[in-house]
């Protein structure tokens, strides 16, 4: 199976028009003025001194390197000369910095020199897994090689040093996610080295002895890296979850190379135990801050809910990888779960701002309860922020919005398969696609394909009961195959009303509690709209919902709703306590751009 690259597809119109708009005309620039701002840029010079303010950070590189790949994904439709000076100026910085291995850090090269490979969760290798990604990226973009040539020369001293010498102090990395950037840097080169690289990093994940007993801290365990066995044998998804999906997808990517059949069924075991005990409604993942981590099966809690964005990023490179190797329609429903709820939340409407977490309710009067103490109970912040200490959430937003089109398309010898849906062109190989459509604000799509294949496969999404396909068709795993002579015209008609959903009864948070979902996209009521006390509210869920224009590019919503009457006793006698009221929903991803407020997911049933 074959991927078709985001740079095949020209999106033209729509909802992630509007997004990689935002992103080439506002969120490119208001990050960078922020790496600026922190220094993260000047650290590439590589002239601080000890007694300098702003010591480059161990994970600083990665910040710069997915801003750069985020940017020249911005360059693959228009090129942009001011765009290119900075990239161009941060290349010769570390063209020039680089040592006479090859070997690049901003943090190692001026302090700790002695150190270099020495800690295992130094993030050494995860910066570099990053710099390899962009410099394939700007190639690709400009032509320029100049980068990826510096990062081949210092992935061959990784090789060196790991695999060859056995010289570093640790086997495999501890933040993983070179072994998804070696296997790209293969497939750029052609040098079959680098995949032996990322190969050897996967079979001895939890396999070498020197790291199954040690830990990265000494406030976890061997789970929170995925280290107590071998990743063949893995059955759960455990620990840091941007460190395990990052390793999940080298996992998948290894998996096809090799036709490594034992590695793809461990995958999918990993995919499935995520995907039905521990994600999130919104597709985010990681119910707690303590360790950013997975945790026990059904434990989702909404106040507290982590769901870090590069988390729902990483879940949905997770799924594109699988949905090559397995063919079944669950993976692409995932990724369009996590894409328009879990990972979209995370960025402000004008594309300046950002969360690193996503919760699932905001309640803004408890969220300070004690004020006698200055030790506090911990919750996400309630307004987006432009950078973080650990800002590795807004450059991720760069990359992933304009390289979103990666989802949309996959092919065999004999089929394309559509995965997504997107107003869009596309060319690869002798097919050509276009979609014409404003999904998600409703299910109409119109497909016109000339392609060699023989067949055509359109994923019918998970959460639509009832569609209409112009043509002849035959479900398998949850995609309506369609003949093709050559060419085909088809209109496909995705039912999208308002539904409520359930969560599992073992998600005792939720218990009695009812969520809203319209196609893929996930609502939430803001306190802004409907007043305090929004845990109160009860929705009827026979009752109709009306949809109404809104400045959030999709509807928003109103429904007849409950909420319990206010009342000065502490204590009362139960009875009819419920007033009548009309709740208003917008989509979630669009909470928290008017202002600090309540914000609620989960309603009562009425």
């Amino acid at each position: 199976m074959k991927s078709i690259s985001f740079d095949n597809t020209k999106i033209a119109d729509g909802f992630w028009k509007e997004k990689q708009d935002m992103v080439k005309n506002s969120t490119v620039d208001a990050v960078y003025n922020r790496f600026c701002d922190t220094h993260r840029f000047d650290a590439l010079s590589c002239t601080w001194k000890e007694g300098d303010p702003d010591m480059p950070h161990i994970f600083w590189d990665s910040d710069v390197a997915k801003w750069i790949e985020g940017a020249a994904y911005v360059l693959t439709e228009e090129r942009d000369e001011k765009l290119e000076a900075i990239i161009d100026d941060a290349v010769d910085k570390i063209v020039k910095n680089s040592d006479e291995n090859g070997y690049f850090n901003s943090h190692f090269l001026v302090t700790e020199q002695d150190k270099r490979f020495k800690d295992r969760n130094n993030h050494e290798l995860y910066c570099a897994g990053h710099f390899i990604e962009a410099a394939i990226a700007y190639n690709n973009a400009t032509g320029k090689d100049k980068l990826l040539k510096a990062m081949c020369r210092y992935a061959d001293y990784i090789y060196k040093v790991f695999k060859e010498d056995n010289t570093a102090a640790f086997t495999t990395p501890g933040h993983p996610e070179i072994e998804l950037a070696l296997v790209k840097l293969y497939k750029a080169t052609g040098e079959k080295k680098y995949s032996e690289l990322s190969k050897y990093f996967i079979d001895e994940h939890g396999a070498a002895e020197n790291e199954r007993d040690s830990n990265l801290f000494d406030w976890v365990n061997e789970l929170y890296n995925q280290d107590e066995m071998p990743l063949r044998e893995r059955s759960t998804a455990e620990g840091h979850c941007v460190r395990a999906l990052y390793l999940y997808c080298g996992m998948a990517d290894i998996a096809e190379q090799y036709n490594d059949t034992e590695l793809l069924e461990a995958c999918k075991r990993l995919f499935d135990d995520m995907v039905n005990k521990k994600m999130y409604i919104s597709g985010g993942v990681g119910s707690t801050h303590i360790g950013e981590a997975f945790t026990v099966p059904y434990y989702l809690p909404n106040r507290t809910a982590y769901n870090e964005t590069c988390a729902a990023i990483a879940m949905a490179l997770f799924c594109k990888r699988m949905q090559n190797l397995d063919i079944n329609s669950k993976y692409a429903d995932v990724a369009e779960r996590a894409i328009y709820n879990g990972f979209l939340s995370g960025v402000s409407m004008d594309g300046k701002a950002f969360f690193y977490e996503n919760p699932l309710q905001i309640d803004t009067e408890f969220n300070n309860v004690n004020r006698s103490t200055k030790t506090k109970e911990r919750f996400p912040i309630t307004q987006r922020v432009e950078v973080f200490y650990c800002s590795c959430c807004p450059p991720n937003v760069v990359r992933f919005i304009p390289s979103i089109a990666d989802l949309m398309y996959s092919c065999d010898e004999d089929a394309v398969y559509v995965h997504q849906y997107m107003n869009s062109e596309t060319e690869y190989e002798g097919i050509h696609i276009s979609q014409t459509t404003d999904y998600p604000a409703s299910g109409k799509i119109h497909i016109s394909c000339t392609a060699p294949q023989k067949q055509i496969a359109v994923r019918i999404p998970a959460w639509c009961e009832n569609y209409k396909i112009n043509a002849e068709y035959e479900i398998k795993n949850g995609y309506a195959y369609i003949s093709m002579n050559g060419g085909i015209d088809i209109d496909i008609e995705l039912d999208m009303p308002v539904v409520c959903v359930k969560a599992n009864s073992r998600v005792h948070e939720n218990a009695g509690r009812i969520a809203v979902m319209r196609g893929p996209v996930l609502y939430c009521a803001e306190g802004v709209d409907n007043g305090a006390d929004l845990p109160t509210v009860a929705i009827d869920t026979s009752a109709e919902f009306v949809l109404e224009a809104c400045d959030f590019i999709l509807p928003s919503m109103t429904v007849a709703a409950y909420k319990e009457k206010a009342s000065d006793e502490l204590y009362s006698k139960a009875g009819d306590d419920y007033e009548e009221f009309t709740l208003k929903l917008i989509p979630y991803y669009a909470f928290a751009n008017r202002g600090e407020t309540d914000m609620q997911v989960w309603f009562l049933r009425k």
